[in-house]
């Protein structure tokens, strides 16, 4: 909701302004920004809390969360592409797009705290001592570009950051601990900042964004404190087991059906609850149901994480989309219903792994990757067609239940949904392909 809040209000009303209706428009800032959690390297708290809880490296679960979330904006990139094409919607001239290489070029020091955060890691360090490597990283290089402001030319600026890396590299062969030598850093560049123009006003924006960044830590941290209490209680009463049992037990050993009835449990656990405190909870009680059928070990985790996240962007509740609707002006649930179809690969894809772990990297076989992903992509293409009704050409409601028929063969991975998904796709682009012929063009819109 934060970053609904934060960032929607800049991209809601620019896709407004170019043409995308106000409900559509909410429900694409709302889907990315759900999106935030499940996107490597940094994902969300969750994630860390996740590679705790079942006892594997930070890196392993950023590796097997990599493709599914390309995937999730890849539906939702496909899905303002295709709303675009069907109305016919224009972006920006070129002449007046911003320049990547420019900004990269003028600020590329910027993505350097980051970069260190990454790094550390996937080196195996804790997110503890991530964190605050990469906090102070980000503090030494806001103060230091604040000094080298009033640093004239370019090459005093330069011997500036050298000479402050060489104090670094002293400090720590003298035998200081990493995290004091960054500290030390920190400290030895308040002291001129103090004296320096604009200086003060600096070091209260970085201690209000320090205390803004506690106050955020205090509920993930109370909502892990009171959960841990609900679990101990699940568990100590046997209600946990006793859950897991009876998925198990309803879903008859089929794991589609018990695959659905834990999708909605989590759904329903999910309602209105942070993703830390909603993660913990669907891990204790819903993932076993998953591992005593056979379900891989992060697998069945990811799959209660992502259906926890997507908690909040399926209606009724759908807290993400509420949070839109305070920008767009546009109706909650119609916002929540466009969302739930846009990010559609949010809730398909975590089957698809179910059926294929290879879609999580939990194979050393590069070709089954290639393949799975291939398959989702198609789906996914599919989806989009039959969620707005547009591909090469508009498209009724017939050619769209047969697109979304034809897209859901492919989430069981047996070989012969996969053939007839096939033989579905191949049917629709040719009768595509006709239809464009008839409309008396050569080739596809743009």
């Amino acid at each position: 909701m934060a970053n609904v809040l934060t960032t929607g209000q800049f991209t809601i009303p620019l896709m407004m302004r170019f043409g995308y209706r106000p409900a559509f428009a909410g429900a694409v800032e709302a889907t990315a920004s759900m999106g935030g959690q499940i996107m490597p390297p940094v994902m969300g708290a969750a994630a860390f809390i996740m590679a705790e809880t079942i006892g594997v490296p930070f890196s392993d679960i950023a590796i097997a969360a990599a493709i599914p979330a390309i995937l999730y904006f890849g539906s939702a990139f496909w899905m303002v592409h295709l709303e675009a094409g069907k109305n016919n919607l224009v972006g920006l001239p070129k002449d007046q797009c911003p320049s990547v290489l420019g900004a990269l070029k003028e600020s590329w020091y910027l993505i350097l705290p980051l970069a260190a955060l990454v790094y550390l890691l996937f080196s195996g360090f804790t997110p503890l001592f991530a964190g605050v490597i990469g906090i102070a990283l980000t503090v030494a290089l806001i103060l230091g570009t604040r000094i080298v402001g009033f640093i004239g030319p370019t090459v005093l600026r330069v011997g500036f950051w050298v000479v402050l890396g060489l104090i670094a590299a002293a400090l720590w062969r003298m035998g200081l601990r990493t995290e004091h030598l960054a500290f030390a850093i920190v400290g030895l560049l308040v002291l001129p900042c103090l004296a320096l123009k604009g200086g003060r006003e600096t070091l209260a924006l970085l201690v209000q964004s320090l205390a803004d960044g506690a106050k955020n830590a205090v509920g993930v941290g109370v909502a892990c404190a009171l959960v841990g209490v609900l679990i101990g209680i699940l568990t100590l009463t046997g209600l946990a087991s006793s859950f897991a049992s009876t998925i198990m037990d309803l879903s008859g050993g089929n794991l589609l059906i018990a695959l659905l009835l834990t999708m909605l449990a989590c759904i329903v656990l999910g309602t209105g609850l942070p993703t830390t405190a909603n993660y913990i909870i669907t891990a204790a009680i819903a993932a076993p149901a998953l591992l005593q059928m056979g379900v891989p070990l992060i697998v069945s985790h990811m799959f209660v994480f992502y259906f926890g996240i997507m908690a909040d962007l399926t209606p009724p509740v759908a807290l993400a989309a509420l949070a839109a609707s305070s920008i767009c002006r546009a109706g909650h649930m119609e916002i929540g219903w466009i969302a739930t179809r846009v990010a559609m690969a949010g809730y398909v894809v975590p089957f698809m792994a179910v059926y294929d772990p290879a879609l999580m990297l939990q194979t050393d076989d590069p070709l089954a990757v290639a393949y799975v992903l291939f398959k989702a992509l198609i789906s996914i293409g599919l989806w989009g067609a039959a969620t707005i009704g547009y591909f090469w050409t508009p498209m009724n409601w017939a050619e769209r239940v047969f697109a979304a028929a034809a897209a859901f063969l492919f989430v069981l991975s047996l070989p012969v949904t996969d053939e007839a998904g096939f033989v579905m796709t191949a049917a629709f682009l040719l009768w595509q392909r006709h239809r464009l012929r008839r409309l008396g063009r050569t080739s596809a819109p743009a």
